[in-house]
C-alpha cells in the first residue's frame, strides 16, 4: 500500500512532493519499530528514494504529464511502474549478493515470480487513488482510505480462512503438532536448504518408553491425554530454539533441526529427556522408570546422504539402538557401528518366543514343526543376502517359522496320511493358510506377519491359493516365502509326495521359475544354497534325520 501511494503522489504531484511524503512515513516507520536496526531504516528509505526518482524521470522521459490525469499517460504510468519495479529488484538483489551470495538467484525468483502481480494492483490502486485525489481532494482520499481498509479486512478474513484449511490438512488432529505428511515436506525443503548453503541440519525421532503398557494399564482415553500433554511440552521447547515437531505415528515423534549439528541436537534432546522425567504425567509411575520417559535417535545431514529417506532411517536405526540399551537415552548416528547386529540380537529374543509358540502349537505334528525350522533356517541365510530392511528381515524370518501355523487345525488323518490327498481331503488342507490367519490375527503383535501365513501358496502366474494372487500383486515376502517353503517341501520326506534331491529341487525351482515362482527371487536363493551349504553334505544329514 506504501507504493500505491508514493506512485499517486508521484503522477500528481511531481517527484519533490513525493520525496517529502517518502520521509514522513519512513520517520513514523522508524519511531513504530524502533526495535528494528537504525541502518535498516535508512537502507529502506535509500531504496524507496531510488525507485522513486528513477520511476519520476522514466514518467518525464516518456511524455507524462504531473497532475495530468488522462488516459494519454497510460503509457508513462506503465513505464514508471516497469522502472520503479526494476529498481526495486536490482537493489535488492545487489543487497542479498553482499549479504549472502548462495541465497541471490533464490531470492531474485521469488521476487519475480511472486511480485509481479503485485505490482501491476499497486499501479491499478495508485491510479484509482489519483483519479480521487484529483477529483475530490481530501475527499478522494478518505473513500480511497475507506477502501483500503475494506480489502485489507477481506483479504485478512480471505487469508485466515486458508490458514485455518492448510492448519487441518498439516497439523494431527489429537496434539495439534504437525502431522507426518507435513513433516516430510518440511524436511524436504529443509535438506535442500542445506545441500545449497551447507549448513547444518539435524533430525530426530523419539519414541515414548512402554507406551503400550501404560494404555493396558489405564486406557487409550488416559493415553491420548497424556500425547497431548508431552506434545505441549515438546513443542514449547521446540519454538523456543525455532526448531519443527511432528507427530510421527502413534507414540513416535519428530524433531527437525535446521543450523544444528548432531552434538547441539544431542544437548537439546537430552535436556528434554530430562525436563520429560521431571514432569509429572498421572499414572507414569507404574512404568519401569516411574516417569515418562523416550527414546531418541538422531541423524545429521551430510553431503553423502542421498534424500530425506537415507537421513531418516539412520535416526530410526540409532533410535533403536537406544531401546536395545535400555530406553531413556538420546543417541546419535555412527556409520562406524553396526547396527544391524544390535538388531539382530533383539530378533533372536523374538524368535526365541516364537519357537516356544511353535512348539505347543505343533505338538501333534512334529513333520510340521521340523519343516517349519527348516524354513526358518533357509529364511534367516537367505535374508541376509536380500537387500532387506531390518524389519523386513525381522518379518520374514517370524513368519517363516510360523507360515504353518493353521495346520494344528487339520485332522491328524489328513496331516500323516500315506499317499495322494483325496480332492475334499486336499481342499480342507488348503484352508490352513486360512486358519493360520485367524490364528496369527488374534496376537496384535504378529500382525504383520498375516500376508506370509495367509498368501505363501500363492503362485506368480495366479494359478496358487486362496486367492489366485498373481505377479507382484501378492507382497513381496510372501512370494520369497514360496519360493523357501517349496524348496523344503521338494527336498524332505512328506507323506504324499516323493522327496527330491537337493539338485532335483534346484531343478525343479529354475523349471517353474516365472511360473509358480518369482524369477527375481530365484536365483538369489539357489546361489545362497550352493555358497551356503555343501548340497552333497546337506542331503547326507537329511537322510540321517529321517532315518
Amino acid at each position: 500500500m506504501d507504493s500505491t501511494v508514493f506512485l499517486a503522489s508521484l503522477f500528481l504531484y511531481g517527484v519533490d512532493t513525493t520525496l517529502v511524503v517518502l520521509f514522513l512515513n519512513a520517520s513514523i516507520f522508524a519511531f513504530t519499530q524502533r526495535e528494528s536496526a537504525w541502518w535498516k531504516h535508512l537502507l529502506n528509505f535509500a531504496i524507496y528514494s531510488f525507485m522513486i526518482i528513477s520511476s519520476s524521470y522514466t514518467f518525464i522521459f516518456t511524455g507524462g504529464e504531473v497532475g495530468n490525469v488522462h488516459l494519454k499517460n497510460l503509457i508513462p504510468y506503465i513505464s514508471a511502474l516497469g522502472t520503479y519495479y526494476s529498481v526495486n529488484v536490482l537493489l535488492v538483489g545487489i543487497y542479498f549478493l553482499l549479504s549472502d551470495k548462495d541465497s541471490l538467484g533464490r531470492a531474485l525468483k521469488e521476487m519475480i515470480k511472486d511480485s509481479l502481480a503485485t505490482y501491476l494492483s499497486t499501479l491499478l490502486l495508485s491510479l484509482v487513488l489519483m483519479i480521487l485525489l484529483h477529483a475530490q481532494n481530501l475527499f478522494g482520499l478518505f473513500l480511497f482510505a475507506c477502501i483500503a481498509f475494506l480489502l485489507s479486512q477481506a483479504f485478512k478474513q480471505h487469508f485466515e480462512l486458508y490458514k485455518e484449511v492448510a492448519d487441518k490438512a498439516n497439523k494431527d488432529f489429537l496434539t495439534g503438532l504437525n502431522n507426518h505428511g507435513y513433516f516430510k515436506e518440511l524436511l524436504e525443503k529443509e535438506l535442500t536448504a542445506a545441500r545449497e548453503s551447507e549448513k547444518p541440519l539435524s533430525v530426530a525421532l523419539i519414541d515414548i518408553d512402554d507406551f503400550k503398557k501404560y494404555n493396558d494399564l489405564f486406557g487409550h482415553i488416559r493415553g491420548d491425554q497424556v500425547l497431548k500433554e508431552f506434545g505441549a511440552l515438546i513443542k514449547k521447547e521446540a519454538e523456543s530454539k525455532g526448531y519443527s515437531v511432528a507427530r510421527y505415528g502413534g507414540e513416535e515423534f519428530s524433531f527437525l533441526m535446521p543450523n544444528t549439528n548432531s552434538q547441539d541436537a544431542f544437548k537439546f534432546l537430552n535436556d528434554v529427556r530430562k525436563k520429560t522425567n521431571n514432569t509429572h504425567f498421572k499414572g507414569v509411575e507404574s512404568l519401569p522408570y516411574g516417569c515418562l520417559s523416550f527414546s531418541a535417535g538422531i541423524a545429521e545431514w551430510e553431503k553423502e546422504t542421498l534424500n530425506t529417506t537415507e537421513l531418516l532411517n539412520k535416526a530410526d536405526q540409532a533410535l533403536y539402538s537406544t531401546k536395545d540399551q535400555g530406553k531413556n537415552l538420546v543417541q546419535i548416528y555412527n556409520e562406524h557401528t553396526d547396527y544391524s547386529v544390535q538388531r539382530s540380537l533383539n530378533l533372536e529374543k523374538e524368535l526365541a518366543e516364537a519357537e516356544h509358540q511353535l512348539k505347543m502349537f505343533l505338538s501333534k505334528d512334529v513333520y510340521t514343526y521340523r519343516h517349519s525350522k527348516r524354513v526358518y533356517q533357509y529364511a534367516v541365510d537367505f535374508s541376509k543376502k536380500l537387500n532387506l530392511s531390518d524389519h523386513e528381515r525381522k518379518t520374514l524370518i517370524l513368519g517363516a517359522l510360523v507360515h504353518d501355523i493353521g495346520k494344528i487345525e487339520i485332522p491328524r488323518d489328513i496331516l500323516n496320511k500315506k499317499g495322494k490327498l483325496e480332492a475334499h481331503e486336499w481342499e480342507i488342507m488348503k484352508k490352513h493358510v486360512t486358519w493360520g490367519k485367524e490364528i496369527i490375527s488374534i496376537d496384535k503383535k504378529l500382525e504383520d506377519l498375516v500376508p506370509l501365513v495367509e498368501l505363501h501358496h500363492e503362485r506368480y502366474d495366479g494359478k496358487g491359493y486362496p486367492y489366485g494372487l498373481k505377479g507382484k500383486t501378492i507382497p513381496k515376502l510372501a512370494r520369497i516365502l514360496c519360493i523357501i517353503d517349496s524348496f523344503d517341501a521338494m527336498t524332505t520326506e512328506r507323506p504324499y509326495q516323493q522327496t527330491k534331491t537337493f539338485a532335483e529341487g534346484i531343478a525343479e525351482l529354475r523349471k517353474w521359475s516365472g511360473r509358480q515362482f518369482d524369477p527375481q527371487f530365484v536365483e538369489p536363493f539357489i546361489n545362497m544354497i550352493e555358497l551356503t551349504y555343501n548340497v552333497e553334505e546337506c542331503e547326507t544329514l537329511l537322510a540321517e534325520e529321517i532315518g
